[in-house]
């Protein structure tokens, strides 16, 4: 069974999008460094249609996107929830620790990032990762991963 423990309105995960993400537990890996080392543990809440169909309306049209991060252990279920995401007219994305996508992920996606944290390697936004964000269109895999980089940018302050 799928969980989630939290979830939060996100700016950055998916380039260009108001995205609701939510946090899924039971994640089968245990990368050295992980940011969240809590979603290893199967707790939280059930996600069900019904769960997944509140929170979306709640939100309604101040979220243009759904981001599963994680889900790992139960891939089926996440495939099946992001369809009903899409039916709702949402953009769908998925943060997937896989080195590979899972069977049904591209026909129901918009993004998807794959790919194990490695420490040594660093996040989406290192120009070191092994991990990569694509967009999928008409069936076609794009890396957008450069998109989450935010290179040479310094804040200047001056006075009135």
């Amino acid at each position: 069974m799928l969980r989630y423990i939290s979830y939060d309105i996100v700016f950055r995960e998916i380039p260009g999008e108001v995205t609701l993400a939510l946090n899924l537990t039971g994640c089968p890996y245990r990368c050295r460094g992980c940011h969240s080392p809590h979603l290893r543990d199967d707790t939280g809440e059930a996600l069900t249609g019904e769960a997944l169909a509140a929170l979306l309306c709640a939100y309604g049209d101040a979220v243009t996107c759904v981001c599963f991060m994680g889900g790992d252990g139960a891939p089926a279920d996440v495939v099946r929830l992001a369809a009903l995401v899409r039916r709702a007219h949402k953009k769908t994305a998925w943060y997937s620790g896989s080195p590979v996508l899972f069977d049904g992920a591209p026909a129901v996606f918009d993004y998807i990032k794959i790919g194990a944290y490695i420490e040594a390697l660093g996040g989406l936004d290192s120009p070191t990762t092994n991990q990569r964000l694509y967009r999928i269109e008409n069936g076609e895999m794009r890396d957008i991963t450069e998109k989450l980089r935010i290179t040479n940018y310094e804040l200047r302050l001056t006075p009135n």
